[in-house]
């Protein structure tokens, strides 16, 4: 269910998105519409920008639940690239993505796993990430799937999707790579912009 806000609640992303945070895990709640949501989203990537907020990757490490995503679309005027329409994961659906850092001490690179549970199917891919602070950007890449069905791992094995072997993966240059730009991190949600133009808003799990 969705609901409009006041205009000046459209400016205060903040609770905004807290409020779709806390709404999202309820059934049957009321939640902020989509078009608000995409406007808080645009406002916090704004503000971001201007006062040139950085976070650090330990902020990021975690299980995060997909709450809302957009897509893009081709503007035929300009032929860019433009915002979709924007939707919550639907509640029978559980997507999930989480950072792991590696061992060594003060290092921005760790694992990423993003997982997609469908009734009794999983579906989890993992890979390396490499996170540039300066500009919250985090790269990444998938090199192996695990399938599970009901709890039992049936399928685990590296993958060709991968575009480069783990150990040549932080020699790439971030323009090769998949990666989100970080606009807005908190305790209780993060969001970003993906490399293909489009918004993600996820919530803390663990």
């Amino acid at each position: 269910m969705t609901a409009n806000l006041t205009p000046k609640a459209t400016f205060d992303f903040i609770n905004v998105l807290s409020q779709a945070a806390a709404k999202y895990k309820e059934p049957k709640s009321i939640r902020p519409s989509a078009e608000i949501l995409v406007k808080a989203l645009l406002q916090a990537e704004k503000t971001a920008k201007q006062q040139k907020l950085t976070y650090p990757f330990e902020f990021l490490l975690g299980k995060w639940q997909l709450c809302f995503v957009t897509g893009t679309k081709k503007n035929r005027g300009s032929g860019g690239i433009v915002l979709g329409n924007g939707f919550y994961v639907p509640k029978f659906m559980a997507i999930h993505v989480s950072f792991n850092a590696t061992l060594e001490q003060d290092s921005d690179r760790g694992e990423i796993a993003n997982q997609v549970e469908l009734n009794a199917v999983s579906l989890k891919l993992t890979g390396p990430v490499q996170y540039f602070g300066k500009k919250n950007l985090l790269a990444f890449d998938f090199n192996q799937m695990i399938i599970s069905l009901f709890g039992r791992v049936i399928y685990n094995r590296a993958i060709r999707a991968g575009k480069v072997q783990t150990e040549d993966f932080y020699n790439q240059p971030i323009a090769k790579l998949p990666f989100f730009g970080f606009f807005l991190v908190t305790e209780d949600f993060i969001a970003a912009r993906g490399r293909g133009g489009g918004l993600a808003f996820w919530i803390r799990e663990t």
